[in-house]
This record gives structure tokens, sequence and C-alpha cells, in this order.
């Protein structure tokens, strides 16, 4: 008999213990061994059970949720999916909590509880399933109410950098795992780096927190793409929470468009609509990132945007959290280099100093 995924539930809530419990429970392949109402009595419930998972809240009694992760992650690292509040605040909490080391998280509404969690339960049980095959390490973060920290230093690069070649687009796709990446290939950026295009499986309500708070460690400028703008160098676009974004051109000018149309690949924003744009738009003036995520994502994209003369780098298994997009990536022959996501960034760089002038697309 095949051995079920165990869950541990964290939450102070009675009734959403219950419902997480039940939502679990209804599946084959996993079982919750326990509900605790607050960290102290988790810590306890963790240490008899050995969970494989745990469901945890931001807001309980007694410890902080992001204290207790903080915790957990240094001394006894395990997968999480955080749970939390569909606001603001919430939304710059859980980034903290990616940040910390949690896996993923599920955004719970704030009314209509018992409902808005039993239509999330098909998304619940699926981050349960990839969190409990997901890479987690030991983190050392600093103190979980860190918002913002100076830019880091540019990494060292073999070539100097006199001038990068503006006409050259950055598309880089994510997922699981994928917050604290993209930070990694953001950070070192300098201030005059090529246009950067992103897609993070994110819902709504979160990518402005997202796109917020990498605009405060970069020296590149990081907003959520909005419709029509003109894409530009030293500057970061986001696909926003529930919206595709690929490129397209106006003129002599590159543009971002942002749309609702349906799901691709059971995702909005999907990373293969923007690869494909890339593959249509840029071609050779393209350079496409695979980062860390679950499934196929942007895989056959990232192979037409390669066709159309590309150079692609695909994260390597050893330093990503979830390997199924970067594997589907390689399988499709995408890839041009695998590296581990800490050289990503200054493969990129190097390649921009010693790039020709891009390819004009005459109109």
């Amino acid at each position: 008999m095949t051995r079920k995924t165990s869950v541990v539930v964290v939450d102070d809530s009675a009734l959403v213990r219950s419902l997480l419990s039940e939502i679990i429970n209804r599946q084959r392949d996993m079982v919750c061994v326990g509900a605790a109402s607050d960290p102290l009595v988790a810590r306890e419930m963790i240490r008899e059970l050995n969970p494989d998972v745990i469901t945890l809240d931001v807001e309980m009694p007694r410890m902080d949720g992001l204290e207790f992760l903080s915790r957990l992650m240094r001394l006894r690292p395990m997968p999480v999916v955080m749970v939390s509040t569909l606001t603001e605040q919430g939304a710059e909490v859980t980034l903290r909590a990616l940040e910390l080391g949690a896996v993923d998280f599920v955004a719970k509404p704030r009314i209509g509880v018992t409902s808005g969690l039993n239509e999330l339960a098909g998304d619940i049980v699926e981050k349960i399933r990839i969190a409990a095959s997901a890479k987690v390490g030991r983190h050392v973060s600093g103190s979980p109410s860190s918002t913002s920290a100076a830019p880091p230093e540019a990494p060292v690069i073999s070539a100097p950098l006199p001038r990068l070649s503006t006409e050259k687009v950055i598309c880089i796709g994510a997922s699981t795992g994928g917050t604290e990446a993209i930070r990694e290939v953001l950070t070192p950026m300098p201030a005059d780096a090529p246009a950067i295009v992103i897609t993070q499986h994110m819902p709504p309500g979160f990518t402005t927190s997202f796109a917020a708070r990498l605009n405060s460690l970069c020296r590149i400028r990081v907003a959520e793409a909005r419709h029509g703008e003109r894409i530009l160098p030293g500057h970061a676009y986001l696909a926003p929470g529930g919206h595709h974004l690929r490129i397209d051109r106006s003129g002599s000018n590159y543009v971002a468009v942002v749309e609702d149309t349906e799901p691709v690949n059971r995702h909005r924003p999907s990373v293969e609509v923007l690869f494909r744009s890339a593959a249509r738009v840029l071609g050779p003036n393209a350079l496409g990132v695979m980062l860390t995520g679950m499934g196929a994502d942007g895989a056959q994209a990232m192979r037409e945007m390669k066709d159309a003369g590309s150079y692609n780098y695909v994260q390597d298994e050893a330093s990503c959290v979830v390997f199924g997009m970067p594997r589907m990536a390689i399988q499709h022959g995408a890839a041009h280099e695998v590296l581990p996501l800490s050289q990503i960034a200054s493969a990129v760089l190097n390649r921009l100093a010693s790039a020709p002038a891009g390819v004009r697309h005459r109109i």
C-alpha cells in the first residue's frame, strides 16, 4: 500500500482547522495526522508525529506564525504551506514567509471561509503534494520583520561591462520557489541592465507587494507591468496576478500587453504566453531564464525561443525547490546552459557584456 503524505494543520480558527483537515482527509494520498491551535501545540505535535508537510496560519496567539516558521526552518526544516489572508498586509507577510523558507501559500478569503476554502480545495491539496516533494534546506535568514536591504554588490564577471546591449530583453519564468529565485537573479543586475520581463505563478493581490519588495532590493526599477507601456532598459516588468503578460511591438519599440484571457496550462499568468511572445517578437534579442517550479508551463515555448535565436538558461536540479518546469525545458531541448541559481545572473551579465549590438526590427 502506498504511504500517504502526513500533514499537520496549524491555525487558531477551529473552523479552518476542521475544513482543512476534512479537505486533506478526502484525498487518497494524504492524511491529516494532527491539528494545532497555536505554534506551541504544533511544536509538540511535530516532535511526536514527524509530519511530511505543515500548513501554517500567519496570525496566531502565543507566537507569531513568522517567528515560528523562522525557528522551525533553522532547527527542523520541513515543507510548509502558508495560509494567508487576501489583504495587502497578508501579501507582505506571505512574501516574508517565502523568504524564510515556506514552499508555497494558499490565500484564504476573509469572509465566506467555508465556501471559499472548499472552492480552493483542489489548489490546497496540489500545493501540499508539491510541498511534500520539495527540496527544503536549513534557513538562517534574518529577522522576519526585515523587509528591505541595500542592494548587494554585482557579481564578479569575467568581462568588463563598458556598455550592456540594451537591445536585449531578459525573459524569466518561475513558479514554486520562484519568489526567492527571482530575487537572486535580479538583485545583481546593474542599473543599466536590459529590460527584464517576468512571469511568476501568483494570484491577484500578491504581485503588487512582490514587485514593491523586489524594487526595494534592486538597482533596476521593478513594477507590475501595465498594459501598453514601453519596455525599457533598467526596468523589470512583473506579470500582474491573474493576468497574462506578453511582449508586442509598436513601431521600433517593445511594449507590454497585459490581458485576462483564458488560462494557459491551467495558469494565468502563464510562462508559455510570455515565452511564446518572446519567440515571435524578440527572436535573437531574447535571453530566456527558466527557474524553479512545478509542471511544464513554458517548456515548449522556451524551445520556440531557442529555435528563434534566443539564448536560454535553466536552473539546475540541485538548486531548485521543485525541478519540474526546468526539467521539462531541458527535455524539450530548450536549454543552452543548465546552471545553479547562484551562477545564472553572472552568466547572463557575461553574455550581455560580450554581445554584439542587438538585432533591430524594421517595420
